[in-house]
């Protein structure tokens, strides 16, 4: 089971909460920024629009990250707020990314540029980090003195495990989530490494296939 962290994040002048569990947005959160100081909008009346409702099945018949989940963890969840000895909670509306984006820019036109230049930042950050942590990974493992075919065919297991597939550029057109995870196991992976865990190139090689079998490093 993954342990989520709620993470705050920027989107121009609004701050929205990400959890790290499955990259769902609090839509109330940020609409209760907006309500502030703007015409009033409701979240209710987003999500029963014959649009947002086609929207939605459209997320869980092809989203990967939605299509074969529990009930539990559909295109968005609804935590009410209760009340507790230091007063009522915050009601939650965790929202699939895909949803979030629609939903943003439902509220008002003028997020569409702050959307897209979120998400496109998101995807040059990862992009960016993955580069930089493959080329630790690649430092790292210099003391086993692989050939170049051993290189290749760690290049060749990372893009198996996150993409599951190799081909040429195929993370060229890789989404920021799989881009995320792919700096985080090559970052997991150099540390392994440089921290005597990880001691040869067949070690490293296992570690790999357990991590394509069974999950995260």
């Amino acid at each position: 089971m993954k342990t989520n962290v709620n993470m705050i994040r920027r989107m121009g002048q609004y701050e929205i909460l990400q959890r790290t569990s499955d990259g769902y947005f609090d839509a109330n959160a940020l609409l209760v920024q907006w309500n502030r100081n703007n015409d009033k909008r409701r979240i209710d009346i987003f999500l029963n629009t014959q649009k947002t409702k086609e929207f939605i099945s459209e997320i869980e018949k092809n989203a990967s990250d939605v299509r074969n989940c529990t009930t539990e963890n559909q295109a968005y969840i609804i935590k009410k707020g209760r009340k507790t000895k230091l007063g009522q909670t915050k009601s939650e509306v965790w929202m699939h990314p895909y949803l979030f984006i629609d939903f943003a820019m439902w509220i008002n036109p003028r997020f569409k540029y702050q959307v897209i230049k979120f998400v496109y930042d998101q995807l040059i950050k990862y992009r960016h980090e993955a580069g930089d942590n493959y080329r630790s990974l690649t430092a790292a493992i210099q003391r086993f003195e692989p050939t170049f075919k051993e290189y290749s065919q760690v290049a060749k297991a990372l893009n198996y495990i996150v993409f599951d597939r190799h081909e040429k550029n195929v993370r060229q057109i890789a989404s920021a989530k799989q881009l995320e995870r792919l700096s985080n196991l090559e970052a997991k992976l150099a540390f392994a490494v440089d921290m005597g865990y990880i001691n040869n190139y067949q070690e490293l090689l296992s570690e790999l296939r357990r991590v394509y079998l069974f999950g995260n490093l």
